[in-house]
C-alpha cells in the first residue's frame, strides 16, 4: 500500500491533478495520506513523526512577513512604478527582472509574483504592450532571484532547515548564481521575444495604488531583525514565529488578513509529502528484501547527476516535491550538495510552465487579468534561460569547490 500510494502521489504531482476531477496536487497528497492512515499502513504517530514541524513553522512565519508587505501595498507599488517608467520596452523588461529578482531574494517568491502579476498586466495593456514577455520575465526572475537566500522560496527554506545551513554563508555561495540567473532571464526574453518587444507602446499614467508607508516600514524593520536573529543561537523557526507574532499585533491590519494571505495549500502539500515520502523511504529496505540503500542509486553528490535529477524532477513533479523526495532519500547530504540542490532545483524551475509553483501562479493570475500565457509562450524563453543559467551555475559550483563534477 505504501509503494502504491507513493507512486500514485508522485504521478499526480507530475500530471498536476486527477483527470476528470477538480483535484490538484495538494488534494492528491492529502488523499494519499488519508488512505495510508485509513488502511493502517501508517499510524497517526508515525505520520506525525514524519512531519518536519520546524520547517512548516518557519515557512508559515515567513509567509506572514511577506503578507505584511502585501498589506502595505509594496508589491502593487513596485509593479506600477515599473510599468509607469518612461523608458523603452527593453529597459522596462530590465526593470521587471530587477524588481522581481530583488524582492524574491528577500521575500517568498510565490507571494511576490502573486501580487505583481495583475498590476503588470493592467499597466502593460494600458501602455499598448504585449504583457506576455514581461510575465515570463516576472516568473523567471522570481525563480532566479529566490535562489539567492534561504528565505527566497519554499525549497530553500526546507533545505536550510534540514541541513542547518548558515544564512550568510548560503548567500555568499548562492547569490552569484542568482545574479547569473537574472541576467540569463533578461537575455533570453529579450532575444526570443524581440518581435513583441519592438512595439514601443506609449507612456501611461499608472493606476493609483493604496500605500501604507508605516506598514511597509514595519515589515522592513521586521525583516532586518529576523535576518539578524538568524545569526543568533536560537532556532530559526522560533525567532521567525516571534517576529510574525509581533506583526499580527497590529492596530490597523486585522490579523485575519495576514493569516489569510498565507499559502495554506502549499503548506498542506508539503506536510502531506513529508508523510508519504517518509513512509516510502522507511519501507524501501522491506521492498528490496533488505538490500536497498541510497548508495544503489546515482549519487547526487556529483554535479552531473544532481543537475539532471533537478531538471527532470522539477519539470515533472515540481521543484518543491522534488526537493522533499531527494532530501528524504538522502538525508545526510553535505552542505555543498545542499547548496547545489537549492540552486539547481530553483533554476530548473524556469524550464517549463509546470517547473515551479511561481510559474503557475503567474499564468493563473495573468489569465484572471485576461492575458493567456501558454505552455509554448513560457518555453520559448524558458528553455534557453534554463540551459544557460544551469550551465553557468554548474561551473560556479565546481570552480568554487563545493561539488565535484
Amino acid at each position: 500500500m505504501i509503494s502504491v500510494a507513493f507512486v500514485l502521489t508522485y504521478v499526480g504531482m507530475g500530471v498536476g491533478g486527477v483527470p476528470g476531477l477538480k483535484t490538484d496536487r495538494t488534494g492528491i497528497a492529502l488523499m494519499a495520506v488519508a488512505v495510508l492512515l485509513a488502511t493502517g499502513a501508517v499510524s497517526p504517530v508515525q505520520g506525525a513523526a514524519a512531519l518536519d514541524g520546524p520547517t512548516l513553522v518557519l515557512m508559515f512565519a515567513l509567509m506572514i512577513l511577506s503578507a505584511q508587505f502585501g498589506e502595505g501595498g509594496l508589491y502593487g507599488l513596485a509593479a506600477v512604478r515599473v510599468v509607469g517608467a518612461a523608458v523603452k520596452p527593453e529597459r522596462l523588461l530590465a526593470l521587471t527582472v530587477l524588481v522581481a529578482g530583488v524582492l524574491s531574494a528577500v521575500l517568498v517568491n510565490d507571494i511576490v509574483v502573486f501580487s505583481m502579476a495583475p498590476m503588470l498586466c493592467a499597466g502593460l495593456k494600458a501602455r499598448g504592450l504585449d504583457p506576455r514577455p514581461y510575465l515570463v520575465a516576472l516568473a523567471g526572475a522570481g525563480n532566479a532571484g529566490s535562489a539567492a537566500s534561504l528565505i527566497g522560496n519554499p525549497q530553500n527554506i526546507l533545505i536550510g532547515q534540514l541541513g542547518h545551513l548558515e544564512f550568510w554563508r548560503f548567500v555568499a555561495v548562492c547569490a552569484p548564481t542568482a545574479v547569473i540567473g537574472l541576467v540569463c532571464v533578461y537575455g533570453a526574453v529579450r532575444i526570443f521575444w524581440r518581435r513583441e518587444l519592438l512595439a514601443s507602446g506609449h507612456i501611461h499614467e499608472p493606476p493609483p495604488v493604496e500605500i501604507d508607508t508605516w506598514q511597509i516600514a514595519k515589515g522592513t524593520i521586521a525583516a532586518v531583525v529576523l535576518v539578524g536573529l538568524f545569526a543568533a543561537p536560537v532556532p530559526r523557526e522560533v525567532t521567525a514565529l516571534a517576529v510574525a507574532a509581533v506583526l499580527l499585533a497590529s492596530r490597523t491590519i486585522h490579523s485575519r488578513h495576514l493569516v489569510a494571505a498565507v499559502d495554506w495549500p502549499l503548506l498542506l502539500l508539503i506536510a502531506c509529502l513529508f508523510v508519504v515520502t517518509g513512509a516510502f523511504a522507511g519501507h524501501l529496505p522491506e521492498i528490496a528484501g533488505g538490500q536497498w540503500s541510497a548508495a544503489t542509486l546515482p549519487s547526487p553528490e556529483h554535479l552531473g547527476w544532481l543537475a539532471l535529477g533537478a531538471l527532470v524532477l522539477s519539470n515533472t513533479i515540481g521543484n518543491v516535491p522534488a526537493t522533499i523526495l531527494l532530501v528524504t532519500l538522502w538525508p545526510n547530504l553535505a552542505p555543498g550538495t545542499l547548496y547545489g540542490l537549492a540552486i539547481l532545483s530553483t533554476l530548473a524551475g524556469n524550464l517549463l510552465l509546470v517547473g515551479s509553483l511561481c510559474n503557475i501562479i503567474v499564468a493563473e493570475r495573468a489569465g484572471q487579468s485576461g492575458v493567456k500565457l501558454s505552455f509554448g509562450d513560457f518555453a520559448r524563453a524558458g528553455l534557453p534561460m534554463t540551459a544557460a543559467s544551469m550551465a553557468l551555475a554548474i561551473i560556479w559550483l565546481w570552480w568554487g569547490g563545493w561539488m565535484p563534477l
